[in-house]
């Protein structure tokens, strides 16, 4: 039974859109700021796997759109580990101090590949109630 409302405290973003991936390669998501906010989890979803995996790859700069570095596992929440069967989630949180952060997808052992995406949550905003739809 629900007591509480989350909608209200968190903010979600589009961490990678939703795409099909048929190549080994690293898929670069969009940038997330997290400005106003003190957490973020991110949520890499795959849809229909073919073959391959996919791991996370997360990284962060203080700068918008440049000077990104790979975050350190001591900033990371959980482990990264290789996404290979469809229709399951795998998620990350990040404790850094970085303001912007993204998330690619590095893929391997692919032919025909598969479709993914991935949303970051912002929570623990410094400011209640967020104008979030």
């Amino acid at each position: 039974m629900a007591g509480f409302d989350e909608k209200t405290i968190i903010l979600q973003k589009i961490a990678l859109n939703i795409q099909a991936i048929i190549s080994d390669t690293t898929t670069a998501g969009t940038e997330i700021d997290m400005q106003g906010f003190e957490a973020l989890t991110l949520i890499l979803h795959a849809g229909a796997l073919s073959d391959g995996t996919y791991t996370m790859l997360v990284q962060e700069s203080d700068v918008s759109g440049s000077g990104y570095t790979t975050v350190a596992s001591a900033d990371l929440v959980g482990t990264i580990a290789a996404l290979d069967t469809s229709n399951t989630t795998l998620r990350i949180g990040y404790v850094g101090k970085k303001r912007y952060v993204k998330l690619s997808v590095v893929s391997a052992t692919t032919s025909s590949g598969g479709t993914l995406g991935a949303l970051g949550i912002l929570g623990r905003p410094k400011k209640a109630e967020t104008a979030a739809s």
